[in-house]
């Protein structure tokens, strides 16, 4: 985090959790990850980019209330400051996923500077925040693009299953692409380990494979199966809020710590910088 020296954070970290595999708790890791990094004390906003709108619902926005959001801000021209909206959880905003924003993957084909769509709506309140952080869509799409554009770092969900290191590699691909053409400051920061079972030896083989791959780069947090975790989500709550001494909940807690300590994060307020 930047600090001018007014006393007030000038810019976000911008963290895109991507991978164009389904079903790895990606979107589980952004609900989660947003909540705890919140609760820890830094103002944190959750852009939900995927069409099926899953983060929004998990933090309680369900389709019947969604207002605008995303796809008005990326097609439309709306503010971001229009459509941000308050969650349940003290600290963290929400920019939902309306439901047109299944259209914007082609009308963005058709959009001046389509890849920075995201970026140039989110530099307007940006200031705002000391991190966001954007939930990708299971693909590599176009609203995936902006995401990439518009961060600085991408952490991914790896699910500790047979064949889940099988695509990655065109993940690193991508972000590569995008750090060399479009934007030069983004890194692939994290891989999280998720749906991690103890009781399964191919849980241990997925992540001896993933940390022989890709190094340091693995995060030291396991995020567990925990049926605490998807009765949180079927009632539209963080795992934090519906049952904090969780073994899921602990897990979320440690990887906020994990993120804040390898990205340098910190909330910076008038009169007093705090980790």
């Amino acid at each position: 985090m930047n600090d001018t020296g007014s006393g007030f954070a000038s810019s976000p970290r911008i963290i895109a959790l991507a991978n164009q595999k389904g079903g790895v708790g990606k979107t589980t890791t952004a609900i989660n990850l947003a909540a705890a990094l919140a609760t820890s004390g830094l103002k944190a906003l959750l852009v939900d980019m995927d069409p099926q709108g899953n983060a929004s619902t998990g933090l309680g926005v369900g389709y019947d209330a969604r207002r605008s959001g995303t796809y008005a801000m990326l097609e439309d021209g709306a503010r971001a400051a229009a459509v941000v909206q308050p969650s349940a959880v003290p600290g963290l905003s929400l920019i939902a996923a309306d439901t047109e924003l299944a259209g914007a993957e082609l009308e963005l084909v058709m959009s001046d500077r389509r890849e920075y769509r995201l970026q140039d709506a989110l530099a307007q309140v940006g200031a705002e925040y000391d991190v966001i952080l954007i939930d990708c869509p299971p693909s590599l799409g176009l609203l995936t693009l902006n995401a990439l554009v518009a961060a600085q770092s991408v952490i991914v969900p790896l699910q500790c299953e047979f064949f889940a290191l099988e695509g990655i590699s065109q993940l690193v691909r991508t972000v590569n692409s995008v750090r060399q053409s479009l934007n030069p400051a983004l890194k692939l920061d994290g891989i999280v380990l998720t749906m991690y079972d103890r009781r399964n030896n191919l849980s241990e083989l997925v992540a001896d494979d993933a940390r022989s791959f890709f190094g340091d780069r693995v995060m030291e947090t396991l995020i567990p199966r925990n049926i605490r975790i998807s009765e949180a989500q079927s009632h539209g709550q963080p795992v934090m809020n519906y049952d904090q001494r969780s073994s899921g909940s602990q897990a979320y807690q440690a990887l906020a710590i994990e993120v804040t300590e390898r990205l340098g994060l910190h909330a910076v307020q008038k009169g007093k910088t705090s980790l």
